[in-house]
């Protein structure tokens, strides 16, 4: 049991911790804007993959389900970025499915479907059939996969920038506020002294790191060979 004292400096240090990542993850959700301008400017979705704003959706509404405090009291603010992030990536999507050609929309469209009714039927379940601690549990260990699943698209950019030498996919707010909201919420989530939030942004932190790492490795390497030529052509 902390004193007093202590004991308002660390829940006020959550907290902060907690809102942060929520600004932080914020800057993440309007990120792709840009896309889906040129999407409903060219009224197509070209070449552009819908697949990943469906996996976030998924993500956000387990993560969402995980932070009520029916589930898992005292980490509200879990809930509330989740929310946010479910309602842009819904957003997304529809925009997606409205503006793809007809096999997309079809997919599209069964997937989203299938996404809702993944996530009505973790919430019927763990309500029915699993006394609290079992709900928390059950459900954490779902958030978990989930979020580690969506490793998998830092992890195609690193692959992307090692492969190109180029930082051109990878532009460095994203990378940096990638790596500030895992961050904030391994830090959260280690003051809560929950294991399913700080294990995978823990994770998470590591990947923003190496994202980091990368885009200053390769945009010195762009710098130094545009300064070669320079030279070369005046000697």
């Amino acid at each position: 049991m902390l004193p007093t004292g202590l004991s308002s400096v660390y829940f006020a240090c959550s907290d902060a911790a907690g809102i942060a990542g929520n600004i932080f993850a914020f800057v993440l959700f309007v990120s792709p804007i840009p896309t889906f301008r040129r999407i409903i400017r060219n009224q197509s979705t070209e070449q552009f993959s819908g697949l990943p704003y469906m996996y976030a959706l998924l993500n956000c509404l387990i993560s969402l389900w995980y932070g009520m405090p029916f589930v898992s009291p005292g980490i509200i603010l879990v809930a509330t970025v989740n929310s946010i992030g479910a309602i842009f990536q819904f957003v997304y999507i529809t925009i997606f499915i409205i503006y793809a050609d007809k096999a997309k929309k079809l997919k599209m469209s069964g997937m989203l479907i299938s996404v809702f009714a993944i996530f009505v039927l973790v919430v019927l379940m763990s309500l029915e059939f699993l006394d609290p601690h079992e709900r928390q549990m059950v459900v954490g260990y779902l958030s978990v996969a989930s979020l580690i699943s969506m490793f998998a698209s830092p992890l195609l950019v690193i692959n992307l920038v090692i492969k190109t030498k180029s930082v051109e996919y990878m532009p460095f707010y994203l990378s940096f506020a990638t790596f500030l909201m895992s961050l904030s919420f391994f830090v959260y989530g280690i003051l809560k002294s929950d294991l399913f939030i700080y294990i995978p942004n823990g994770i998470g932190t590591i990947l923003g790191i190496v994202q980091l790492i990368l885009y200053y490795y390769y945009s010195s390497k762009v710098s130094e060979d545009l300064k070669d030529p320079l030279v070369d052509q005046y000697v």
